[in-house]
């Protein structure tokens, strides 16, 4: 699978921009805050219908334009795919593949698989459980519909039970058979996520152990724990039991919701006992065995977005990640960096298309670069001054 063009509109800062990309490795060049790290949230957000970085449209449409638009040309198994994601102001984000309408968002989660390495990764060791428990959900998501559904359903009940918890704290008032209804809910979708975890766990681990030995050449042992309260005997007694700690908090204190991976590193927590590079290759494998799921289970390799990680690796990370997309394990590669002159030093001798563009304030221009005899003649795909509304933003 690949992702030919992209049409951004409003996205952050990019105004009106057009490109088009190599099916194999595309390098962004470009100072610190200049955009590169904003086209490949682009990507991802085509593919997720959400931005890695930003958690609400407000954070994502630029300055204060009226709408945004991302709109990308994939190719999966030699057909192509529009699919267009807009956002207007006090309107709900539309998503459109090939002209076909979602009328849920989850509907498109899964079809065009993306995998992003960014240097905030090791948040997810030194973050808290959410963190862990959202890489974990997002990657079941892409490859499980059935998980998708009742992951949507669980939080929607979850968000009924608490606010209800709420509403006897606010009344004085308590009725233990509407708060078992919803608590029975909770629990039969719950335990089905714990068990879809539980297994998914045991089919990653190998894929993360395996890619974690080969960037650290089998130094220490790694593993990931799944701690959680569906995994105890008597989970429907214990959850019963924390009814009278719910009601004091005002919130559900037991679930699937407050489950946790340990990540480990020689039978200790990595979080204290790890060093900066051992952190690193954790979370550098923990996203190669994210990508070999998502090639195993979608039959297809996903886009592969590695952001400004360079910085962050040492010269022997580096030079095994570099032998990976020599021996083509990965399938299209987008790449940003701030020294173009070490782009060019770790891809300019390997074999395949590849294309450079260098970002400077929302402009992005292809450029040939000296020795890469298999580059396009260098042309503009900068942006341009003009504003334009897409066909499916209406008017308020």
């Amino acid at each position: 699978m690949r992702l030919e063009k992209i049409h951004l509109l409003n996205y952050k800062n990019y105004e009106d921009l057009s490109l088009d990309f190599s099916p194999q490795i595309n390098c962004i060049l470009g100072e610190n805050g200049s955009g590169k790290t904003n086209l490949l949230d682009a990507i991802y957000y085509l593919s997720v219908t959400k931005s890695a970085f930003s958690s609400t449209e407000q954070q994502n449409v630029r300055h204060e334009a009226p709408y945004l638009l991302t709109k990308g040309v994939f190719c999966k198994q030699e057909q192509q795919y529009t699919v267009s994601c807009s956002w207007q102001r006090g309107q709900k984000k539309q998503v459109q593949n090939s002209r076909i309408h979602y009328d849920k968002l989850s509907e498109h989660i899964g079809h065009f698989p993306v995998v992003l390495i960014s240097p905030d990764d090791t948040d997810l060791i030194r973050g808290a459980g959410e963190l862990r428990r959202r890489f974990f959900d997002g990657l079941l998501s892409q490859i499980d519909s059935g998980y998708l559904s009742d992951f949507i359903s669980y939080n929607h009940i979850l968000r009924q039970r608490n606010a209800l918890l709420k509403q006897f704290a606010e009344r004085n008032t308590y009725d233990s058979d509407l708060l078992d209804s919803y608590s029975d809910q909770l629990l039969d979708v719950g335990h089905r996520l714990y068990q879809k975890r539980a297994n998914f766990l045991e089919k990653f681990i190998p894929h993360f152990s395996r890619h974690y030995n080969n960037l650290s050449g089998k130094k220490e042992e790694v593993g990931i724990r799944y701690n959680a309260h569906f995994a105890e005997n008597e989970y429907r007694s214990t959850f019963y039991k924390a009814y009278r700690k719910d009601l004091v908090l005002q919130r559900t204190t037991r679930g699937v919701h407050r489950d946790d991976y340990d990540f480990r590193i020689d039978d200790f927590p990595i979080k204290r006992y790890g060093s900066q590079g051992q952190q690193k290759s954790f979370v550098i494998a923990l996203k190669l065995a994210q990508f070999d799921v998502l090639r195993d289970e979608k039959q297809l390799k996903p886009i592969l977005l590695l952001d400004d990680i360079f910085d962050k690796l040492d010269d022997s990370r580096i030079g095994k990640l570099t032998e990976m997309v020599v021996q083509q394990s990965f399938g299209q590669l987008f790449v940003t960096d701030a020294r173009p002159e070490r782009t060019q030093s770790i891809f300019g001798n390997i074999e395949g298309e590849k294309k450079y563009f260098t970002v400077q304030r929302g402009e992005i221009t292809e450029i040939l670069v000296e020795g890469e005899e298999d580059q396009p003649d260098h042309h503009q795909n900068g942006q341009q001054n003009r504003q334009r509304k897409p066909d499916n933003v209406t008017e308020e």
